[in-house]
């Protein structure tokens, strides 16, 4: 049966004035109303408004049906579609637009022909949050139909200026697609989503990448002035890509102080009459400037590599030089992720979930979180090395011990794909190495309360200590209460800060003994393998790093603790051999000969090193996990 134009007759309380069944407006108001034809469902009066589009279904015929999707059927009819959540919108021109909610196939079998007709056409792109995975995002395509051709350009145009409207969403993007990432799936990754960046009107420079360090060198070596043609950067690919890409940004931008190296601790303790090596619950004290003005860290420091200078003068104040034309934190560059790894943990807590699709809408959409950066400067290679300082920036985790040694032990299995991290990791537990090293961290407010500050070295390895209640954990989601509030550490004073610039007076606290892990999270760190991370209760965005020492303790005790992390509500950290540090900064010397790190899904050698934490240096197109 094809539907004629006398279906189209609208109540004449819905349209006030014009044509029967055509768009009418007001140049008084801005609210616009069609009855118009929704594909699989039927007669609908749409309605614009400041806030989006309002549907109102006519007819009896319609009672469970579902709005065919870009992907796959999403909820049942919906009565209101937010700009906020529109990506796009399309004219198709003239075309048959279907009534019937039946498939093709079904069609066929019960020998019904598809009730529809052929008219002009335009699409409504948008998307829903699928009902059992909050996070997962759904694409979602309303196409409407109207014998009026004016009609429905109406329609396009005025809804094409209402997402002009909405603020933040990019219209120029460099995006670097790395081949090799996980499974090598970086292209297809990209041509899956890559439709939505065009719907959205968004421009797109890509690079495809051929080889390791393309991304870093494009980056660095970019001017200024063509990054801010940009509205963002995309990596397409894992967390290491990532890294690539963030330090070719920073390395070259980033001008701030240092962290203290290990041997500015000491000699401070010496100064002050105090041995080498302390027990950990005593208190180091290290007075810091009290003018914001001048760096409490470092008074002068010299280096000699060739990526990256230490941007202070000789009066320990910040120099932040002619060349420094890019302000960071940036307000409109943003980075985005395009999920294509072995792990994409940034992804997992930026988003909640690995999917590319939800990835490219919360870009294309211009959500936003701001993300905590750790600047790690690498001291010395090995023991025998000389003291040749090294920058690198991590956005999600820095480990030793453990975490370096999979890392080390996967690169001879790479052809083995992702898989390669759970062999290896098998093989290094085997192994059951532990190493001797020293660490020194900044104690804060919390850690003066923190049992794991008052243990001594002894301990009784398969005995659990007192924790947080996974009922207590703050958990960082969308709109996050912490990182949203102001920390006594953070000064927004410049770029230059330190989370711990104005904290008046420094205490650093020092632990020693064989440890098989150390690592840093400056985010949780969720992925399939750890489900709530390796800190659940980590932020995004709140100034600190969280520091994990797990010393050495039999292989039963540490099977317990890695099985606590493979599990949903798991405790992993309530362990004796376990100690858990909030800190802004930390320093870290090894007494073995092997210092391999891994910082950010990278190998990294260092035996000695300092890390500090900025807080909300970047800003991601992400808008954080759902509940």
């Amino acid at each position: 049966m094809e539907i004629n134009r006398e279906d189209y007759k609208s109540d004449p309380k819905v349209v006030e004035s014009g044509n029967v069944g055509e768009a009418t407006s007001s140049a008084s108001s801005s609210v616009l109303k069609s009855t118009l034809l929704l594909e699989n469902v039927g007669d609908v009066v749409l309605t614009l408004n400041s806030d989006g589009l309002s549907l109102e279904f006519l007819g009896s015929s319609y009672n469970d049906g579902s709005i065919t999707s870009g992907i796959k059927p999403v909820q049942k009819f919906v009565n209101e579609i937010r700009f906020s959540d529109v990506y796009g919108v399309e004219f198709i021109n003239y075309g048959l637009i279907n009534v019937s909610r039946q498939s093709k196939a079904e069609q066929c079998f019960q020998g019904r022909a598809s009730h529809g007709s052929e008219m002009y056409r335009f699409t409504v792109h948008s998307f829903q949050k699928s009902r059992g995975q909050p996070c997962l995002w759904v694409l979602a395509v309303y196409s409407f139909g109207h014998k009026d051709l004016q009609t429905c350009q109406t329609w396009v145009d005025r809804i094409n200026a209402s997402l002009n409207l909405e603020m933040g969403r990019p219209k120029n993007l460099l995006v670097f697609i790395n081949p090799m990432s996980g499974k090598a799936s970086g292209r297809r990754t990209w041509e899956m989503v890559a439709p939505i960046f065009s719907r959205a009107k968004v421009k797109t420079k890509v690079i495809v990448t051929e080889r390791a360090g393309h991304a870093f060198d494009v980056m660095s070596s970019a001017a200024n002035k063509e990054l801010k043609s940009y509205n963002g950067v995309i990596a397409v690919g894992g967390d290491g890509f990532f890294n690539e890409i963030l330090n070719g940004f920073l390395l070259s931008r980033h001008k701030a102080p240092w962290p203290p190296s290990p041997s500015d601790i000491v000699h401070s303790d010496q100064s002050s009459g105090n041995g080498l090596f302390r027990n950990p619950n005593e208190r180091v004290t290290e007075t810091t400037c009290q003018n914001e003005d001048h760096s409490p860290l470092l008074s002068n420091s010299v280096y000699n590599g060739t990526r990256q200078a230490n941007f202070r003068t000789e009066d320990g104040t910040c120099n932040i030089g002619q060349d420094f034309e890019f302000p960071l934190p940036g307000e409109e560059f943003r980075f985005g992720i395009i999920p294509a790894g072995s792990t994409d943990a940034i992804v997992m807590c930026t988003t909640g979930t690995r999917d590319p699709i939800t990835s490219a809408l919360n870009i294309v959409l211009g959500k936003k979180v701001c993300l905590d950066i750790a600047q790690v400067v690498r001291w010395k290679t090995t023991t025998a090395s000389d003291i040749e300082p090294y920058v690198r920036y991590a956005a999600s985790f820095a480990g030793y011990g453990f975490y370096g040694d999979v890392i080390a032990e996967s690169e001879k299995y790479r052809w083995m794909g992702p898989k390669r991290y759970d062999y290896a990791g098998t093989k290094v537990f085997l192994r059951h190495s532990s190493y001797e090293a020293e660490v020194a961290f900044i104690e804060t407010e919390s850690e003066k309360t923190n049992p794991t500050v008052e243990k001594v070295h002894l301990f009784s390895g398969l005995r659990k200590r007192q924790g947080p209640k996974k009922s207590e954990r703050v958990v960082c989601r969308t709109n996050c209460g912490v990182c949203n509030t102001k920390s006594d550490y953070m000064s927004k004073r410049s770029p230059c800060s330190t989370t711990y610039s104005s904290s008046g007076e420094t205490r650093w606290l020092r632990s020693r003994g064989k440890f098989l892990s150390v690592g840093a999270a400056i985010i949780s760190n969720r992925n399939e393998r750890a489900p709530d991370g390796l800190v659940a209760d980590a932020h995004l965005s709140d100034g600190f790093l969280h520091l994990l020492m797990i010393r050495d303790c039999p292989h039963a005790s540490y099977l317990w603790h890695l099985t606590q992390l493979a599990k949903r509500g798991g405790q992993p950290l309530n362990f004796e051999f376990v100690e858990h540090h909030k800190t802004p900064a930390f320093t870290f010397t090894s007494f073995g000969k092997q210092s391999v790190w891994n910082l950010d899904g990278e190998l990294f050698q260092a035996h000695q090193l300092s890390a500090q934490v900025f807080r909300g240096l970047v800003s991601l197109f992400a808008s954080g996990p759902e509940v």
